[in-house]
């Protein structure tokens, strides 16, 4: 009986779910103003492996995922939302820093503030 081949990234790229996933990492991890060092030491890894990780280059474990969303938070099954859909929510939302920067500091001003600032925003 043949084998099938197996997948490889270099042959046929990143799994669109590993790809998705690690957006979604990089996401909540600059929501949350942690750097990739700051987050890798936490869990036991180099900064160059989250970076894999966060590109999908690499598939995480599912006992690295448990201690990353402890790390961010976040349940487990939120770094999958949006997957199954085809259409990333990212795509839409962005993963630009300055966007996940924006966000972060809007949910971390006071109510009254945000009140405010959305105002500002509606009336340009």
């Amino acid at each position: 009986m043949a084998r099938a081949k197996r997948r490889t990234v270099q042959e046929f790229g990143a799994h669109p779910v590993d790809v998705h996933v690690g957006q979604r990492v990089r996401m909540r991890r600059v929501m949350c103003g942690l750097s990739q060092t700051v987050l890798a030491n936490r869990i036991g890894l180099t900064f160059q492996q989250l970076q894999k990780y966060e590109s999908g280059m690499n598939r995480i474990s599912a006992s690295k995922l448990w201690l990353i969303a402890q790390e961010l938070t976040a349940p487990v099954q939120w770094f999958f939302t949006g997957s199954a859909e085809g259409k990333s929510p990212i795509a839409e939302f962005g993963t630009k820093r300055e966007t996940l920067e924006l966000v972060r500091n809007f949910m971390n001003m006071p109510a009254e503030a945000r009140q405010h600032f959305l105002s500002l925003i509606k009336s340009v």
